[in-house]
């Protein structure tokens, strides 16, 4: 008895152990992040995230303990066949997320959850380079066979040696087991343990995401998948309807802008542009010269914010007015995109011809079906470029889309509404020209990727000057999010939200001017339609930036957590930690104001 006792026990302080070494791991992988936390905080992170890994190490015990309770009669060859087979596996599973999640943590700032499994295949394929996949691949490998050696090593080995034993001893292995349910629940309270429970700082985000149990958090993730539901109590309604009524402002009032009733409009989303490339927002100098001369010709906004960090909840921002979910993405549920409003529906119905048009392939993220719900009269994608174009792991490169959004231009009616992505500064920022910002290290190929798009986008402006309808033609630049590069900005910090918003073309009144109101990609939908003289309710995140009687403000959202900012109030909350990471001059009421909008967007999403 006492020989199975031992294995059993030995066999759960193996997998805590196991994840207590890989939670070491991720902080040397993130070597940077870990030396700013400090000694005490990085021996918190373990303590507290031991609550976590006692948990998964219940988890995986079970079934172990079911064996060795069901083999108490047989010989050991049975148990040991079968408790490897299983050991192996699980190792393969565990050790592969824990060093997968090493890497995606220095681009997403959020420990893995499902959200990989959400953009499966060439998203995956297209995101890393070579060298790395190559190193992480042969970590893994070398970390899962030490692993495996470790339990033959200390736990394997001893089984050979076990007797088979009475009914005694298989009664007492099936109480230790029903006894796991101590470690997994985790806590005495009514509500079991949840990866919040392990968050123990109040500011430093990373320290407490170095104590998530990682293999946990996916499976969880993974669990809830596809039956994205939020709380509808989320925080108290009367409270929340009071604050978003008083949030949103939809009328025509406000500076005017155009000199053009009915002007066409165009849409330029850039790839992951960062306000840090733009040098008149405060950016570093020299990597979008085109952008840095073309903002004296038109009008910035210098506050704006991108709601979400991927491109498919930028697109569904801009074009739908529709803010990112903190966890999941509309555009992966085809029924509830077709009943957003599409800003081209609009334009359409006034008489507008709508086109869109990018590089990336159609398949990607969801697309074909959200933009078969946006009646677009053209879509055009990497498939309608010929096949020696397609040189870009994501589709097309920049120039070449430019090209054909200028010849598609031209041949449409007016009035028209074109929309177009770029995809180009999109890692592995790989540019079809010559190096112009030296270095092989990703920031510095990031901005190199930066340069080239800004190059592609001011040759189309200098020759859409040359047509016949720029003189009618109200041109909006943004981006579809920002990035964490270059600064790594972690994943609550506002300024990896702050990209630029620039309105150009003949069709603006206005040169030279800088608009400071804060406003979110939502936003643009209302703004521009007051610009035309009307509003749309339906679009109800979206905000007229420019109206007399708004405060403005921007949201943006990231991992299960939300940010507002205005000119005096700066609030972050974290839904994970339960906790404001910031709160800067607002009151009782304006620290609500991010969650009173993220309880109007779970309603409005969960039923719609």
């Amino acid at each position: 008895m006492a020989q199975r006792i031992k294995l059993f026990l030995s066999y759960f302080l193996f997998w805590f152990v196991f994840f207590q070494i890989s939670r070491v791991f991720f902080m040397v992988y993130q070597y940077e992040n870990t030396a700013a936390m400090g000694f005490g905080d990085i021996i918190l992170s373990m303590l507290n995230g031991a609550r976590l890994d006692l948990t998964v190490a219940g988890y995986f015990t079970l079934i172990p303990g079911l064996l060795i309770t069901l083999t108490t009669y047989f010989n050991s060859k049975v148990l040991k066949i079968s408790l490897l087979a299983y050991t192996t596996l699980m190792l393969f599973i565990s050790s592969f997320i824990v060093v997968l999640d090493m890497e995606l943590y220095s681009h997403w700032s959020f420990r893995m959850d499902a959200t990989p499994l959400l953009y499966i295949g060439k998203e995956a394929a297209g995101s890393g380079d070579p060298l790395t996949t190559i190193i992480m691949v042969t970590f893994w490998l070398l970390f899962f066979s030490a692993s495996v050696y470790c339990y033959h090593r200390f736990i394997g080995s001893a089984i050979s040696n076990l007797e088979k034993s009475e009914y005694k001893s298989s009664l007492v292995i099936l109480l230790l087991t029903g006894l796991l349910i101590a470690p997994i629940r985790g806590t005495t309270g009514v509500a079991p343990i949840n990866t919040g429970t392990v968050y123990f700082h109040d500011s430093n985000m990373f320290a407490n995401h170095s104590a998530i149990n990682v293999v946990y958090n996916f499976g969880y993730a993974v669990r809830k998948i596809n039956r994205l539901k939020y709380p509808e109590n989320y925080l108290e309604k009367d409270l929340s309807d009071s604050i978003f009524e008083n949030l949103i402002v939809q009328d025509t009032t406000g500076l005017k802008l155009l000199n053009v009733k009915k002007p066409n409009v165009m849409i330029i989303m850039l790839e992951s542009y960062s306000f840090r490339f733009i040098e008149p927002l405060g950016g570093l100098p020299g990597i979008t010269p085109n952008i840095n001369n073309l903002v004296h010709e038109g009008i910035l906004f210098d506050n704006f914010y991108s709601s979400g960090d991927r491109t498919d909840m930028g697109i569904i921002s801009v074009l739908n007015g529709y803010p990112r979910q903190p966890l999941g993405s509309i555009i992966k549920f085809p029924k509830k995109t077709s009943t957003l409003p599409y800003i081209n529906k609009n334009l359409k119905a006034r008489g507008y011809a709508t086109q869109f048009t990018y590089g990336y392939n159609i398949d990607y993220a969801n697309f074909k079906s959200y933009l078969t719900n946006g009646q677009f009269d053209k879509v055009t994608h990497s498939k309608n470029f010929p096949p020696e174009h397609n040189t870009s792991k994501w589709g097309v490169h920049d120039h070449f889309v430019f090209d054909k959004f200028l010849e598609e231009a031209k041949a449409v009616k007016e009035p028209f509404f074109k929309i177009m992505m770029t995809q180009s500064s999109h890692e592995p920022f790989e540019v079809p020209m010559e190096t112009v910002i030296e270095g092989d290290d990703n920031e510095s190929m990031f901005k190199n990727s930066a340069y080239y798009t800004d190059k592609s986008l001011g040759e189309f402006i200098a020759k859409a000057k040359q047509t016949n309808w720029w003189d009618s033609t109200l041109i909006i630049i943004t981006a579809d999010h920002g990035h964490f590069m270059p600064g790594n900005e972690g994943i609550s910090n506002p300024d990896r939200f702050k990209i630029p918003m620039l309105w150009l073309g003949g069709a603006i009144n206005k040169q030279d001017t800088v608009i400071h109101n804060y406003g979110t990609q939502t936003d643009i939908a209302n703004t521009l339609f007051a610009q035309l003289g009307f509003q749309d309710s339906s679009y109800i995140f979206s905000n007229n930036m420019l109206s007399d009687n708004l405060d403005p403000f921007a949201i943006f959202i990231y991992n299960n957590g939300v940010g507002y900012l205005s000119k005096n109030e700066k609030v972050i909350y974290d839904n994970t930690g339960k906790q404001f990471i910031t709160n800067e001059g607002a009151n009782d009421t304006g620290k609500q104001k991010g969650r009173a909008y993220l309880q109007k967007l779970y309603l409005d999403f969960n039923h719609r």
